[in-house]
């Protein structure tokens, strides 16, 4: 099984020196490793696992040196992709799909199956969705976003109505989001897994998480929700090197499992100013974690697309109706 990752060759002339002294310390070692250079939110959680693979030099380890590339926002590091700024980001399937249509060659592999959830005030007499007719909903990522349209199909299909419909949603960025919610501006809130995990430290409690309202609406298995992405093409030229990656996150994402000694190392990344929030964190995060990634994993992912194309429409797919083919890398099974 392999997982993801993509590696490109650079050769500055300070990446060759630094190659050419450690073949004279290290006469008999494996060739030069290729580097590896990853987009990502410069406060984005994927810099946890990154972070790990750099302290603990898996990525030296494997045969790989990467090269973390912090970036101001997600569509920065679209951009970035793009541009061939780096060789790799992290972004959702539908992002894949959408560039695969219009004759790109990126491709997905699945990086964390964690979600968001619906989330109350600790005291609030809400507990399903039907308690929320005429509530203020902020809702994190936009009318479009994947986790809003699944909740509108399940409120659709299990009690009749669309959420959109019910409520008054608050569109707005997830930190701005939390600090509403708890200023008591907002009745519930849908936010990203890391938002919701410091809310349920804070003593708020989610009403269902987007994970648990997938088998009403027929998506079996857990939903992988973001990936690493890179071009086809760049991971058939650098075969080794992607192996040489895939086993430096698999082997993070066991340390991150495990150790919660390692949480205590993350802890000023993650911002967590007290337990409770390190702990919902870790706890949200270890959730998250794809020990196995299968042709299982990937009909969930269509069978998910399937879902957001029919409620975001054009505006969210284009006129796709259907994953296209090749958005699921199939060098990950």
């Amino acid at each position: 099984m392999t997982w993801f990752g993509a590696i490109t060759r650079r050769a500055g002339a300070g990446a060759i020196s630094a190659a050419l002294m450690l073949c004279a310390l290290q006469p008999s070692s494996a060739a030069a490793e290729e580097t590896l250079s990853v987009g990502v939110l410069a406060y984005g959680t994927v810099n946890w696992e990154l972070d790990v693979i750099k302290r603990h030099g898996l990525d030296t380890k494997h045969g790989v040196d990467v090269e973390v590339v912090p970036l101001a926002n997600k569509d920065a590091t679209s951009i970035a992709l793009q541009s061939r700024a780096v060789d790799m980001i992290v972004t959702d399937w539908l992002w894949v799909s959408r560039q695969r249509d219009a004759g790109a060659d990126y491709t997905f592999v699945p990086y964390s199956t964690a979600a968001g959830a619906l989330t109350v005030h600790g005291d609030s007499d809400v507990h399903s969705l039907a308690d929320l007719d005429g509530a203020r909903v902020g809702v994190a990522g936009g009318a479009l976003d994947k986790s809003w349209l699944l909740l509108r199909a399940y409120s659709k299909k299990t009690i009749g109505e669309d959420l959109a419909d019910m409520v008054d949603p608050a569109y707005a960025a997830p930190p701005l989001l939390n600090e509403k919610f708890t200023q008591g501006e907002l009745d519930a809130v849908l936010n990203y897994w890391n938002y919701t995990a410091r809310l349920k430290a804070a003593g708020h409690r989610a009403i269902i998480t987007v994970q648990e309202l997938l088998p009403e609406l027929g998506v079996s298995g857990k939903l992988p929700l973001i990936g690493y992405v890179f071009r086809e093409s760049f991971a058939a030229d650098h075969e080794d090197a992607v192996a040489g990656f895939i086993a430096a996150s698999k082997e993070a994402s066991s340390i991150m499992a495990t150790s919660d000694e390692e949480w205590e190392e993350l802890r000023s990344m993650t911002g967590a100013k007290d337990d409770e929030t390190l702990f919902a964190l870790r706890d949200a995060y270890r959730e998250g974690i794809i020990e196995d990634y299968g042709p299982e994993q990937a009909e969930a992912i269509r069978q998910a697309f399937a879902i957001v194309a029919e409620w975001g429409g054009r505006d969210l797919v284009g006129n796709a109706t259907e994953l296209a083919p090749g958005t699921l890398w199939t060098g990950a099974f």
